[in-house]
């Protein structure tokens, strides 16, 4: 199936500091665009992949499960690793879970961790059913677009395929325990009225990891998908200073090769 308009894969060559972006469940590159030109006007080098399954329509979702979506951040980890001398990671949502398991494996391998409303786990009595539920109902509505600015769209699905949410299920509660293995700096940046990730999974995060360099931001003025709502340029700036006070070498003119 073609990739939607909007929804393509972005990459910047940069300089040696790199971010990768990881965007969420249902969604696409299209959430996280205007952040990763952000990033790249400023000299990062950045890669943000489009998640097997996404961009396309649902019924490829449903043939995927969170083993494919984490292979390919991990693969673009690895050639930002092989490109950059430091290298950031960062997500919105389940993007966030992504990112945080990176962290977890990766060491020293990943410099600091930016996460906007991460997911932790899937939440009421459909997460209970969803066992059996996914073997005899193909879909549940979908989740995309939960944002205050009016105007503003996120290409995501209009259905949930059960199968791949049966996956994420699992995903959540693999990362929820690796948690104790983040050590590294941790920007934590949360909408307080997100209808799609409750405050109860930015908490859990937070109470679960090691890194004792950790931020906390409230984006008050948004919901799920704060990237592109009133509160995007926050999430950029936070961020952008974030890598600038671990990278100093970011913003430096004479560092950043191939701005």
């Amino acid at each position: 199936m073609p990739v939607l308009p909007g929804a393509e894969p972005y990459r910047h060559e940069g300089g040696e500091v790199g971010v990768l972006l990881c965007h969420g469940f249902t969604g696409s590159p299209q959430s996280l665009r205007p952040w990763a030109q952000f990033l790249a006007r400023r000299s990062l080098t950045v890669s943000l992949p489009l998640l097997p399954g996404h961009g396309t329509r649902w019924e490829d979702l449903a043939l995927t499960g969170w083993q494919d979506w984490y292979a390919q951040v991990d693969r673009e980890l690895c050639a930002l690793r092989d490109r950059c001398a430091r290298v950031f990671v960062a997500g919105l949502s389940m993007g966030g879970t992504l990112a945080l398991r990176l962290a977890a494996r990766h060491g020293d391998g990943v410099a600091g961790v930016v996460v906007v409303n991460p997911a932790n786990k899937v939440h009421g009595l459909s997460a209970y059913a969803l066992p059996v539920a996914r073997h005899l109902v193909r879909t549940t509505r979908g989740i995309a677009s939960d944002i205050a600015k009016e105007g503003a769209v996120e290409l995501g699905y209009d259905r949930v395929p059960l199968a791949a949410a049966h996956s994420l299920r699992t995903f959540f509660r693999l990362v929820d325990g690796e948690l104790p293995q983040v050590t590294q700096p941790l920007l934590l940046l949360r909408s307080p009225r997100d209808h799609v990730v409750p405050p109860s999974d930015s908490a859990r995060v937070l109470s679960r990891v090691s890194s004792t360099d950790v931020t906390e931001v409230m984006l008050e003025q948004s919901y799920h998908v704060a990237t592109l709502d009133h509160d995007a340029n926050r999430v950029f700036e936070e961020s952008y200073a974030f890598i600038g006070r671990l990278a100093p070498s970011v913003g430096k003119e004479g560092t950043s090769a191939g701005g």
